[in-house]
């Protein structure tokens, strides 16, 4: 019972409540829209432009996670300006909110079109951020006013308005980043606590420039009108080429590490894409045990890179099975591995994971060893890739594996490893109590 609460899949939850924020806030809003005045629609229509586009304008940060900050930030800032008509009547949060998720939805959908994918979950989840937002600001009254009302009374003193903005902002981003952890940990198959608590601490820094953006979009357009828009979405817009270009230098990075764990491949000494396998594998168990996107990050090079010490090997060992081999080899290619790759200078971390790859579980058990957790799961992983085959499928390999719990392999990598297959064969694994 405690494993299937830990991995409440709410996904389908979120995407009614994503369809449904949409359709509310166009219902809403149809009686509101006709009785804008010229200059209020106009800004509103510049402000969906803004969503939009900058909705297709998504990078994928370090930690994997998937952002538009150009559309949160031009979100935030119409769900916290001050638009009114001339007869200062407020702009209800329905139409700010219709506003936004039109902008959204098309912006997915020119992405759809024009990349033939796009996930929907960061979407969902900036929609439900800034409605909140928007929710907040101009709907719940503090003191038998809203926070609107009170930015008007408070006119003289912008920066009590500029904390409340800023207050709402990370109310705002703390409801972004759950959602978005939430849709995550459903589609990853990964502990839902864990991972919300992973998204937040991972995108503090930019949370803060986005809730700080948006703030400062707010304010001013109090004093420049529109213009407010593009005068604080350009550095964003430079920070998105600043990532966009991080991001390619970290898939050449991470092709390098690929091509470099392919030699053994070439060079007859391991099965045929014997290590992306492992790699695949070992992220597969280390995100469903709960790991963090960084650690995740070492244990994929660490897997890809595990067999590198076979280089040194005067002969190969049959099929490059490691597993078969005497633990005296099997060290021997773990440091080699390790001192490999530790000639990079950057990799001391994924160093560390190799060397350590071979250790016996029972050291840890026995004698206290302080054996990373993204070593157990290389050996583990490994192991079955050596021991599968073709005609036995996985079942000779589990049964191996198994002889050796709790002596060469970490019971809870062992466990891990079942619910791993068990959802790759579609089937969901049993409660263990």
């Amino acid at each position: 019972m405690r494993e299937r609460l830990r991995r409440i899949d709410l996904r389908g939850a979120v995407g009614v409540l994503f369809a449904g924020s949409v359709l509310v806030s166009l219902w809403l809003s149809l009686g509101s829209v006709g009785r804008l005045a010229g200059g209020v629609a106009l800004e509103l229509l510049l402000f969906l432009v803004a969503i939009a586009l900058g909705e297709t304008a998504r990078i994928t940060i370090l930690t994997g996670r998937e952002t538009a900050p150009m559309s949160t930030a031009a979100a935030l800032g119409l769900a916290l300006t001050a638009l009114s008509d001339p007869g200062e009547r407020q702009v209800d949060a329905a139409v700010v909110v219709a506003t936004i998720s039109v902008g959204m939805v098309g912006g997915l959908l020119i992405l759809r079109l024009v990349t033939g994918s796009a996930r929907w979950g960061g979407t969902a989840a900036r929609l439900l951020a800034a409605a909140s937002a928007a929710v907040i600001y101009r709907s719940v009254e503090f003191s038998d006013h809203t926070l609107i009302q009170w930015q008007e009374i408070w006119r003289s003193e912008r920066w009590l308005v500029a904390i409340v903005m800023l207050v709402v902002g990370t109310v705002a981003m703390v409801v972004e980043l759950t959602v978005e952890a939430t849709v995550r940990a459903g589609r990853d198959h990964a502990p839902l606590v864990r991972s919300i608590v992973d998204g937040v601490r991972s995108s503090g820094g930019l949370a803060t420039a986005l809730v700080t953006s948006g703030a400062l979009i707010a304010l001013a357009e109090f004093a420049v009108g529109v213009a407010a828009l593009p005068l604080f979405l350009f550095p964003l817009l430079l920070t998105y080429f600043a990532v966009q270009r991080y991001s390619s230098i970290r898939t050449t990075y991470r092709q390098t590490i690929g091509a470099l764990s392919s030699l053994t491949d070439r060079a007859g000494y391991t099965r045929t894409s014997h290590a992306e396998r492992v790699a695949e594998l070992s992220v597969a168990v280390g995100r469903d045990l709960g790991m963090g996107q960084r650690e995740l990050t070492d244990l994929e090079y660490a897997a890809l890179l595990h067999d590198l010490g076979q280089v040194a090997l005067r002969a190969p060992i049959p099929q490059g099975a490691t597993v078969m081999a005497a633990p005296a080899d099997q060290q021997r290619i773990a440091h080699d591995g390790a001192e490999i790759v530790r000639t990079t200078g950057v990799l001391n971390n994924v160093a560390t994971i190799l060397e350590a790859q071979t250790t016996p579980y029972r050291q840890v058990r026995e004698f206290g060893q302080d054996l990373p957790m993204s070593s157990r799961i290389i050996k583990v992983a490994n192991a079955y890739d050596d021991l599968s085959t073709p005609a036995d499928g996985d079942e000779r390999a589990m049964e191996r594996i198994h002889l050796g719990l709790g002596y060469e392999y970490d019971p809870r990598v062992v466990d891990s490893l079942t619910r791993v297959l068990e959802r790759r064969r579609g089937r969901t694994p049993l409660s263990t109590g």
